[in-house]
């Protein structure tokens, strides 16, 4: 059973950020200095639960061009069980009751773009790099 929530409890954040670690630094090699910004105090974030499995964090800021949503990670062996599809629902319900005027927006990973233009979003804009890695930037037209 896959459970959700906005972290509150420095648990789980801390369980959170192991989750982005395993996929960001250690499976896809980003710099850890990269991973983890200023931004960390103030963006909202989240973690997934599989079985009670920590597996699954994203997390969502405001910025001068509207929201954006963030370090969407799934652990490998959780993915294609509809752990990213629910992290992203409850991530943009919360955003919509939060910032129902304001563009929600994200990079994503070339293999992750499919992935999000089946929940709504589309690519806008040309592809780029960010660590090594091909994004593009995509938008939520709900």
């Amino acid at each position: 059973m896959i459970e959700l929530k906005r972290i509150e409890q420095e648990q789980d954040l801390q369980a959170a950020y192991k989750v982005r670690e395993q996929v960001f630094v250690e499976e896809q090699q980003v710099p850890r200095d990269a991973e983890y910004d200023q931004y960390e105090p103030v963006a909202t974030h989240y973690l997934a639960t599989f079985n009670g499995v920590p597996c699954g964090a994203a997390r969502w800021r405001t910025t001068e061009k509207g929201v954006k949503l963030e370090r969407f990670a799934v652990l490998a062996a959780y993915r294609n069980k509809n752990v990213g599809g629910q992290v992203l629902q409850a991530v943009l319900q919360d955003v919509k009751a939060a910032h129902p005027e304001k563009e929600v927006y994200l990079h994503a990973q070339l293999p992750a773009v499919n992935f999000y233009k089946r929940h709504g979003f589309e690519t806008e804009g040309e592809k780029f790099s960010e660590c090594d890695i091909e994004h593009y930037k995509m938008v939520y037209r709900g």
